[in-house]
């Protein structure tokens, strides 16, 4: 079959807003300094590990995994203060979550509604599922716009809307008052995406049983288990009760499984290693903002949001930086209100000091 077969195949048989979509970037990382994509710089502890090994060892992999997860849902429960009264979903990743929620919800042309920028994958998963999106802007200094989001909810009737608390990629954490008039106000279902919690130390966890259209969603990737790709979404039991009618079967497999419910019982190592992030964040923070021509926004994320206004633009910089083996996001072009901006996560003090000598080398050496 030749290739412009294939191409006019293709043409025919995928959807031309697939074609026209590009797939979700992963960077190669290897032998460098990795910033770019808010994971935990820490590694588990030996004994962790080890204890994650046995667990491994013992797992069967000729064998489905259990439908009942009682189990690792007491223990999900128990670690990260879900009411008892709330359901409770296992997706592979808090974007398999997101996916399951507007499939669930959205018919073809039914609107998804969010802040902008935030999360990318609120936008795709509504594209992919046939489903409308429509971004609010945030304010010129990164900040929620409350009018004009009450304004878009009156005019588009959203069935979903996403908020992420804090947001990716700026970092702000939206007033609760704001919050809630948007849960107040939403026609149909609110997810309050607490994807980076651990940093913000606030929740509206605790306040869940009396939020009748709102679920919770998060996600372990943050601190210090990206690569297990486990997320939880909590609710009214009704809600979480459709959305395991599109949660694709087994899901969630069996070594997941076997090394989150081991790691669960370490759940102080894991608390420990977000506390470092939160207080490496602010100096860090301070000591970008003294760099020449650098803004840094108010994050409570384990990441900040710098814009580069001086002599150097955001991209330069970003390729600078690639050139040293020190990566980090380069939003400029996701949106106009990130020109020139770059997404920076929290690494060891190591890393950290790294990245701001290789600034302070690029911005005076020009």
């Amino acid at each position: 079959m030749t290739s412009r077969t294939v191409a006019d195949r293709i043409a025919g048989t995928v959807r031309a807003d697939i074609r026209t979509l590009s797939a979700y970037p992963v960077p190669p990382a290897a032998g460098g300094i990795k910033l770019d994509a808010m994971e935990c710089p820490y590694e588990l502890p030996d004994a962790v590990r080890d204890d994650i090994a046995r667990a491994v060892r013992d797992t069967a992999l000729n064998r489905y995994p259990a439908g009942d997860t009682t189990e690792l849902a007491h223990g999900v429960r128990q670690a990260f203060g879900i009411p008892a009264e709330s359901g409770l979903l296992f997706g592979n990743g808090s974007d398999e979550l997101i996916h399951l929620i507007v499939q669930a919800c959205c018919e073809p042309g039914d609107t998804v509604l969010s802040p902008w920028p935030s999360f990318v994958y609120f936008d795709m998963a509504a594209r992919f599922d046939h489903a409308r999106f429509v971004g609010v802007p945030l304010t010129a200094d990164l900040q929620l716009d409350l009018p004009a989001m009450l304004q878009a909810i009156a005019q588009h009737r959203p069935k979903v809307v996403f908020l992420a608390l804090p947001n990716n990629p700026t970092g702000g954490l939206w007033p609760d008052e704001a919050v809630q008039a948007i849960i107040d106000a939403a026609p149909g279902l609110v997810v309050l995406d607490e994807a980076y919690q651990p940093f913000a130390d606030h929740t509206w966890m605790t306040r869940l049983p009396a939020l009748s259209h709102a679920v919770i969603l998060r996600t372990v990737s943050k601190i210090g288990l990206a690569g297990l790709r486990f997320g939880y979404l909590s609710g009214h039991p009704d809600w979480i009760a459709q959305f395991d009618k599109v949660r694709p079967p087994y899901n969630l497999n069996v070594l997941t499984q076997a090394a989150l419910r081991v790691v669960l019982r370490h759940k102080a190592v894991l608390d420990q290693q977000a506390a470092q992030l939160r207080a490496d964040r602010e100096p860090l923070a301070r000591a970008l903002a003294d760099l020449p021509g650098v803004t840094v926004f108010p994050s409570a994320g384990n990441f900040v949001l710098a814009r580069f206004s001086g002599e150097l633009d955001g991209n330069t910089v970003h390729l600078a930086l690639k050139t040293r083996k020190i990566l980090v996001k380069n939003v400029s072009s996701a949106h106009p209100l990130l020109a020139n901006c770059l997404r920076i996560s929290i690494g060891t003090p190591a890393e950290n000091a790294a990245l701001l000598s290789a600034l302070q080398d690029i911005l005076r050496s020009h």
